[in-house]
């Protein structure tokens, strides 16, 4: 937030104090921007929203008494399934809205909330922060510049070696929640595909099965409560079919395999398995002049690199033409993806502009998550993804023109009074 001209201090408001509440702690800059609102409506989630906030930060039951608190800016860090109705209540009264990834978990709702941010003029924001992970910024980087001509093709392995632990012992598990893990889950990966294509999914097949965790006799028999993770994860459980304590409603899938084809004609491959005994993602890129992989991610505190075969053909060849590290730091949580994150919607929020994420690619995301669900339930059926309205695409190019700025009233009122 620098290089920008003075503003008051962002007043921020966080709608779900749970498993994600660590995100808006990074918001916490005084003199940029400050936590002074929480609602959540359980007793545990209050009590979270003060340790992590202060003693001065105002809690509420219900989001929609947080009005009262002044706000500018709001992260909805909810359950999947409840993200629309907060998102359209502050959206409606012009309250700049960050939404956690995925977006909704239907089209339908992504679509109302893009459309209210558009008829409001109210900033919207979605949180997919691996657009600011440094070791898939730098392959980005790496396809801009040519290094491996045009882009033919982009295939994704996500190994998630703490699935059942992580989407298996909650509403994770329940397509009611979440319509499956290939949105829930699969909506980073779905959109980085994009991002590192050029475009989005048109047409979509997959398949995909429930082959461990629903065998799984050790069930518990009422959902959780307040738990989270952090309270019975056990990474020394092994193998998964060991695991305890799972969510008593498993319906979506633990391994999931897609194919797609772009609206720009690149084809695409995403493989997402629960119950690998490692938990990274692989990325590859094939141009026509070559190839970029990433072998480590930088999620885990791991150090990953990035290798380029470009200069010659060959058979296997472990040493690349080139390899090289992240070209950005990569500290804190999710390689520092969520610090950049949270720093670019206060940025965008205090006075818009461009931005790496894109509402419409979160949309874009979700709906091939769903296209995706649907071909795999239906034994792999093509299923063709619906487009978005041309004029919501349009003013989302244009980074959301003449959107009100935080809190306008309030910051007219500021500066009027020469404060």
């Amino acid at each position: 937030m620098t290089n920008q001209p003075a503003v008051p201090e962002l007043r921020v408001g966080v709608v779900g104090t749970g498993q994600r509440a660590g995100l808006a702690v990074l918001a916490e800059q005084p003199g940029a921007a400050r936590v002074v609102s929480c609602a959540d409506p359980s007793e545990r989630g209050r009590a979270d929203a003060r340790t992590l906030f202060g003693p001065d930060v105002r809690i509420h039951d219900r989001y929609e008494d947080m009005l009262t608190d002044d706000l500018d800016a709001v992260f909805v860090l909810t359950p999947d399934d409840l993200h629309t109705p907060p998102a359209l209540y502050f959206l409606e009264a012009g309250v700049a809205v960050f939404v956690e990834k995925p977006l909704a978990v239907s089209l339908d709702d992504c679509d109302r909330v893009l459309a209210a941010a558009a008829r409001t003029g109210t900033r919207l924001y979605v949180g997919h922060n691996l657009r600011h992970l440094p070791v898939l910024r730098t392959m980005r980087r790496l396809v801009d510049e040519g290094a491996i001509g045009t882009v033919r093709a982009v295939w994704c392995r996500h190994f998630v070696g703490h699935g059942g632990d992580y989407y298996f012992k909650d509403w994770h598990a329940e397509r009611a929640r979440t319509t499956g893990l290939l949105l829930q889950k699969g909506a980073h990966d779905l959109d980085v595909i994009h991002w590192l294509a050029g475009g989005y999914a048109r047409t979509v097949t997959a398949l995909g099965d429930l082959a461990v965790y629903g065998a799984g006799p050790h069930r518990r028999i009422r959902p959780q409560g307040s738990e989270r993770v952090q309270d019975w994860f056990d990474e020394g459980v092994w193998p998964p079919s060991a695991l305890r304590d799972l969510n008593p409603v498993i319906d979506v899938e633990d391994i999931s395999m897609v194919l797609t084809r772009l609206d720009n004609g690149v084809l695409t491959s995403y493989q997402q398995c629960h119950f690998t005994p490692d938990y990274w993602r692989n990325y590859t890129v094939i141009g026509d002049e070559g190839r970029i992989e990433n072998l480590g991610d930088g999620v885990e505190g791991d150090a990953p690199s990035i290798k380029v075969w470009n200069r010659r053909r060959s058979g296997y060849r472990p040493e690349a033409d080139l390899t090289l590290a992240p070209t950005e730091a990569a500290d804190g949580s999710h390689g520092g993806a969520d610090q950049a994150l949270v720093d670019e919607f206060l940025r965008f929020v205090a006075h818009g502009g461009a931005t790496e994420t894109s509402p419409v690619a979160a949309r874009e995301a979700v709906a091939t998550g769903i296209a995706a669900t649907t071909s795999l339930r239906s034994g792999g059926t093509p299923v063709e993804v619906p487009a978005l309205d041309a004029h919501l695409v349009d003013y989302f190019a244009r980074h959301q023109p003449g959107s009100r700025g935080p809190g306008t009233t309030r910051w007219e009122r500021l500066i009027g009074d020469g404060q």
